[in-house]
């Protein structure tokens, strides 16, 4: 597969004149200056594991006022920079968080939290949890009791559970024939003993023992069976050999253009423009999204994933990942492969996040940038002269990919050439596995493997939408499909009229397809100049089975953003994740749902708009060893938002510009014509 990488034409670089945009993510100076802030809070010997130190966004009001100044090319208001620190003091379980002035040199806040708020992991934390784990005595002699053949190669995966901060490590082992492959798919290898490692000492505070037959019953460690292996790398496999080259070229290079300005970077492409960023823990962020010149998003993101298992058994009740919230979209991702993750002009863009010492940690080419063929755009034939009009439709991927431990999420932000724009997830990956017995079946799982059980769950992701629907006063609307009663007007029974209700208060809305209930946010102050109807765009969201949980269990009340299709909210600065600020091991009461309980007016108001989609997911022998993607789209198109079809202007599809190699055969159907006054039609 031909690739290649976007040549330096394509790309700005204009510096900094003035101080950094309120958008940019933090410097690298940035980040060492606000761990040095913190450490100055803090008497010189203390030892502090820094979590996360990322950009503290300005209030929004301060940063509409910034953004009306730069479109209108006037000077824009100063914005102090910020940065927002979440630590540990090392060796405890004393979480911290604070916010460093860096413009001012100053810690403006600085606070220990409370029970039941934990940090999520990182990468350092997780290879020390697994490394405990696999080195404490009493696991040892508990794998010792399996009598596995000599070389075997244990290896660890990570869990959360229980009050205090702690891991609950699952233990797998490699194929024993083949234990020198570090990449030996360990899932299909699954054991019954799980060490629970408390994160403040670094030690093991318990062994579980996990139940393998069909009830809650579990045994003491016995001799393992060995079982055959079941590999993903294509080395294990015969490839297939009739696949010819699928070669991506574009001989002018790319139609984009990104501009650097210091670590922000501007994307601008086919009428549109927008900032991007990168954190922590959502990953690549969309800000001050605009088309012609016309806003339409302040700010776009991830703001949450939520996979809750159904195994009722302990310890995997609790069992319930929080992807975001307990490891992070920007932590998580990445290095993408030119030819591989990516085809085409591919343009990469690299991030600076922060690591536990408070240095800053390079991210290199975490999103990538193309575009692709995304089929017909528009297209028609006039009958009578047989002429075709089509084009075809250019879309561009803003794509990033994560791995959260054994599963993989390709997110992407697409856009095309019609004033559209859709969010796109594909869930691939390894399906998270635990031991079964022989013959045993159970309702809330699937047997993939001899002696591995995928337990059923569900994949529920919350995109956050703050709109700027041709500025800040925005509301939402649905329209529903009714059918007209019989009448002398509708005597036929045919008639079919579309109503429309505005949404007044806060709250978790959802979407009938029955009634073709269809979400909109819309501008009522700007009127389309053609049938005097409010600006829109409607939100296309898949339906999906909402979160399976009781209402009593901690699976729903944590996951507050899992029960609604919808919910909009009035917008308040630092709400920004739909789980709540600590999903780790959290329990409720401090996010989506918590919010849109206020019952706030959000009727031309400033609101924002979480959009939840997902899947429940009944694994498949056919999604193992390595599952094939599972796609979910999310997509946002105008209505009454233009005067008329916005891709007009995209030049037509022709062979010339095309380049295909194959032609297919034209057919061309008769028709006939009359000129007025003619006594004959004629044949064309």
């Amino acid at each position: 597969m031909a690739t290649e990488a976007v040549n330096s034409g394509f790309t700005t670089n204009i510096g900094f004149h003035s101080a950094p945009h309120p958008f940019a993510p933090l410097s690298a100076e940035e980040i060492r200056h606000a761990a040095q802030l913190l450490r100055g809070v803090w008497p010189a010997d203390t030892n502090i594991y820094f979590k996360s130190i990322t950009l503290e966004e300005p209030p929004k009001a301060e940063v509409l006022a910034f953004l009306e100044s730069e479109h209108r090319g006037s000077k824009q208001p100063h914005i102090a920079r910020k940065a927002f620190v979440a630590y540990y003091l090392r060796g405890t379980n004393k979480f911290h968080e604070a916010i460093a002035n860096i413009s001012e040199n100053t810690i403006e806040y600085n606070v220990r939290l409370g029970p039941n708020m934990h940090s999520w992991g990182d990468g350092e934390e997780i290879i020390n949890i697994e490394k405990v784990a696999l080195e404490d005595e009493k696991v040892k002699q508990e794998i010792a009791k399996l009598k596995l053949p000599e070389g075997t190669v244990v290896v660890c995966a990570d869990g959360i559970g229980d009050e205090e901060r702690m891991y609950q490590c699952f233990l797998y082992i490699r194929d024993p024939t083949n234990s020198s492959e570090a990449d030996s798919n360990h899932y299909a290898l699954p054991l019954a003993i799980s060490p629970v490692v408390a994160t403040d000492t670094m030690t093991v505070a318990r062994i579980d023992h996990l139940p393998t037959g069909a009830d809650a019953t579990v045994k003491e460690t016995q001799p393992y069976q060995l079982r055959p292996a079941n590999e993903y790398i294509p080395e294990s496999q015969t490839l297939r050999t009739d696949l010819k080259p699928l070669n991506v070229v574009q001989p002018e290079g790319a139609s984009f253009r990104v501009t650097k300005e210091g670590t922000s970077n501007i994307i601008g492409w086919q009428k549109w423009h927008f900032r991007v960023g990168f954190n922590q823990r959502e990953g690549p962020i969309l800000y001050d999204v605009r088309y012609d010149d016309r806003s339409l998003f302040y700010r776009v993101a991830l703001s949450d994933v939520n996979i809750p298992y159904a195994d009722p058994r302990h310890p995997f009740h609790k069992k319930a990942a929080f992807d975001l919230g307990d490891a992070g979209a920007g932590s998580m991702a990445n290095n993408l492969k030119l030819g591989c993750d990516c085809l085409g002009a591919i343009h990469y863009l690299s991030a600076l996040l922060s690591d536990g010492n408070g240095d800053a940690m390079p991210m290199e080419n975490v999103i990538c940038i193309h575009e692709q063929d995304g089929g017909i755009g528009w297209k028609h034939i006039n009958y009578r002269t047989s002429r075709a009009v089509v084009t075809r439709q250019r879309e561009l991927v803003v794509q990033t990919i994560i791995t959260v431990s054994n599963y993989e999420y390709i997110l992407a932000y697409m856009f095309n050439q019609a004033g559209e724009f859709t969010y796109e997830v594909r869930a691939t990956g390894i399906l998270s596995t635990q031991p079964v017995d022989d013959h045993v079946s159970v309702p809330f799982g699937t047997v993939v493997h001899p002696g591995v059980l995928a337990v059923h769950h569900q994949h529920i992701f919350s995109l956050r939408l703050d709109p700027l629907l041709d500025g800040p006063q925005n509301r939402l609307t649905y329209d529903e499909a009714h059918p007209m009663p019989l009448s002398d007007f509708n005597p036929h029974g045919v008639g079919w009229a579309v109503h429309e209700t505005l949404v007044e208060q806060s709250g978790g809305y959802d979407i009938d397809a029955d009634r073709n209930r269809t979400f909109k946010i819309q501008n009522a102050a700007v009127r389309n100049p053609v049938n005097g109807k409010p600006v829109a765009y409607k939100i296309h969201a898949p339906p999906f089975q909402k979160i399976l949980a009781d209402k009593e269990s901690y699976h729903f009340k944590r996951a507050e953003f899992a029960d609604h299709n919808i919910y909009v909210t009035r917008y308040a600065d630092g709400e920004l994740y739909a789980g709540g600020k600590y999903t780790n091991q959290s329990r409720g009461g401090t996010g989506v749902r918590s919010w849109a309980d206020r019952k706030d007016d959000v009727v031309d108001q400033d609101i924002v708009v979480f959009v939840q989609f997902g899947m429940t997911h009944v694994p498949r022998i056919e999604d193992f060893p390595v599952m094939p993607c599972e796609v979910l789209k999310v997509s946002f198109k105008p209505v009454n938002f233009f005067e008329k079809n916005p891709a007009l202007d995209v030049p037509p599809s022709e062979q010339h510009f095309n380049r295909s190699v194959l032609v297919a055969e034209q057919h061309k159907q008769p028709v006939s014509q009359r000129k007025i006054g003619q006594e004959q039609a004629s044949k064309l």
